[in-house]
């Protein structure tokens, strides 16, 4: 039997453009800002804030090492949001309709930055904030580990004291859904241009709104 429902956030609930985030960082100077920004996971500076081996004031001096000349705080932090383009409402108003039925929680690869700024905003927007809508969140910069790597699985079986078999993990990495299920969770792909309450709709067996 489902009892959770735990998501991605980038690629599932939130829509993100990642050429959005190379562009700005090109704009302020940085070569090849590509060798670090990957659809699904990070490398160099960007990796180290999201697995909370560097603060945001250690990840702008990096930065500003990197492009070489002296760049603002906000500069730095606006290319970086650039990577984020919102939350459709829709899918805000569907989290608020699962979690009578379900304990929803969020596993991201993210960063302090993004979450203090852009990624709150887009929650508040309805009223609320993420933790309204999550029972439990695990954020990688706190974790200090990222996916696909399993230890942030085992963390949040841990932390929420929730069975990899009850628990249906959404996500938009085909790697990150092949190490949740190697740990025995169920997994939903949402691939781009799927809505995943359409998606947990059409699962077998599954019904999200409650009427079983």
């Amino acid at each position: 039997m489902i009892k959770n429902l735990m998501f991605d956030l980038g690629g599932v609930i939130m829509d993100i453009r990642r050429q959005n985030c190379v562009e700005a960082f090109r704009k302020l100077g940085m070569d090849e800002p590509d060798r670090f920004l990957g659809e699904y996971c990070q490398a160099g500076p960007f990796a180290d804030i999201e697995n909370g081996t560097s603060t945001p004031q250690q990840f702008r001096d990096e930065m500003r090492r990197i492009i070489g000349r002296d760049v603002s705080d906000r500069d730095i932090d606006e290319a970086f949001g650039r990577f984020l383009t919102g939350i459709p409402l829709q899918r805000l108003r569907e989290l608020e309709s699962l979690k009578k039925h379900f304990s929803l929680y969020l596993l991201s690869n993210t960063n302090p930055i993004m979450w203090a700024d852009g990624i709150a905003r887009n929650f508040a927007q309805d009223g609320h904030d993420a933790d309204y809508y999550f029972k439990g969140i695990v954020r990688s910069y706190e974790a200090h580990v990222m996916k696909p790597d399993p230890e942030i699985f085992r963390e949040a079986e841990r932390r929420f004291d929730i069975k990899p078999a009850e628990t249906i993990f959404l996500d938009d990495s085909e790697a990150n859904c092949e190490a949740a299920r190697k740990l025995g969770f169920n997994t939903v792909w949402v691939h781009p241009g799927q809505e995943f309450y359409q998606l947990l709709r059409q699962y077998p067996g599954l019904d999200i709104d409650g009427r079983k």
